[in-house]
């Protein structure tokens, strides 16, 4: 009995998520099409998508394995200039959707090899240290895009670490990528539709993920690995399931990001990425999905909206974390949302006494 209430509070939890974002996206395209939304607006509805499948993917990490990843900018990287890539090349050949699509898979897999292959060795590590590797880990892919220069020719494919003249391309020859320039001139064609159904295949697979017997197994390694360890758990491979998958989903909304501009640098993945992207699932709730959204759409437009405010943008935005921070996880803060709701449970069982001896 006790298990199937919990089902149905599971499910239920699950029904109002995937409804927050499926309304999100009729409210907007309702306003939209009534032109009751600014271009400033508009524009940060890609990076919104972007950055909650961002934090739900970390909080897969984080919030459920327990373990403190600063690299999550470095597999957005990957993803980004690998699916942009292919889409740059393949765009003008294949069908549009087609090239979208594929440009999604490559970008997702890059990012999931990655996270494949730096996981082995650093989820030995725990804590602080595991921070710091990882943290260097994005620092390097960023450094490493920095200084790469790509292009192909007639005699095929020219790369250099060094600069553009050292490629030796033909005079008719195109440059891919152009060192601290990155990528330029791409053809732009996210928008919030498939930024939506990104949001949705992420939040499907993830709490999928968690629900499952391999997310309970996960769950308790973040517990107690000893004890998990003890029962069975091969702690290597949930481990490795939570990071790569976590580090898919950080490519594809790397993709969905880099689809968004017209050039694609590699400064706009630094440690700060990480930092902010962790701030969202922090200020959301480790191990709530539901908050990691919240927070991730609500600190993403939060700094355009202050914009007009000038020098105060900024003191506002840093008022507006400490109090989400401690509305979310101060433990009185936390006791007092319990008894209203609460309240409201009571109010509306009263209720529905009444309408029955009605």
């Amino acid at each position: 009995m006790t298990r199937l209430k919990n089902v149905k509070k599971t499910t239920k939890s699950n029904i109002i998520t995937f409804g927050i974002v499926i309304l999100f996206y009729l409210v907007v395209q309702i306003l939209s099409g009534a032109g009751l939304t600014s271009s400033s607006f508009e524009g940060q509805l890609v990076p919104i998508c972007a950055y909650v499948v961002l934090a739900v993917s970390l909080n897969l990490t984080v919030g459920f394995l327990g373990e403190l990843s600063l690299g999550h900018a470095g597999f957005m990287s990957a993803g980004a200039f690998s699916g942009v890539l292919v889409w740059t090349l393949l765009g003008q050949s294949l069908p549009t959707w087609l090239a979208v699509l594929l440009a999604f898979v490559v970008g997702g897999c890059v990012a999931g090899l990655f996270g494949f292959v730096i996981g082995i060795p650093v989820l030995r590590l725990s804590g602080d240290y595991l921070a710091i590797v990882t943290l260097a880990f994005g620092e390097i892919i960023k450094n490493v895009i920095n200084a790469c220069y790509l292009g192909y020719d007639s005699n095929g494919v020219h790369f250099s670490l060094k600069d553009a003249a050292s490629m030796g391309l033909e005079p008719d020859g195109t440059t891919l990528i152009n060192g601290a320039m990155g990528i330029t001139r791409i053809k732009t064609v996210s928008n919030f539709t498939i930024g939506i159904v990104l949001v949705i295949l992420a939040l499907f697979v993830i709490i999928n993920l968690i629900n499952s017997r391999a997310g309970r197994a996960i769950t308790a390694i973040r517990d107690n690995e000893i004890a998990a360890q003890s029962v069975g758990i091969n702690l290597t491979k949930y481990k490795l399931m939570a990071f790569v998958t976590s580090a898919v989903f950080a490519g594809l909304a790397g993709v969905l990001y880099g689809l968004n501009y017209s050039s694609l640098v590699a400064r706009r993945f630094d440690y700060n990425t990480s930092i902010q992207i962790l701030v969202f699932v922090v200020l959301g709730g480790m191990g709530n999905i539901r908050g990691s959204i919240i927070a991730a759409a609500l600190l993403t437009v939060l700094p355009e909206m202050l914009r007009g405010l000038d020098d105060y943008r900024m003191l506002i935005y840093a008022i507006a974390l400490i109090v989400m921070m401690i509305f979310n996880q101060s433990p009185q803060m936390i006791a007092w949302r319990k008894r209203i709701a609460e309240r409201f449970k009571g109010a509306r069982k009263s209720d529905g006494k009444k309408k029955e001896v009605a």
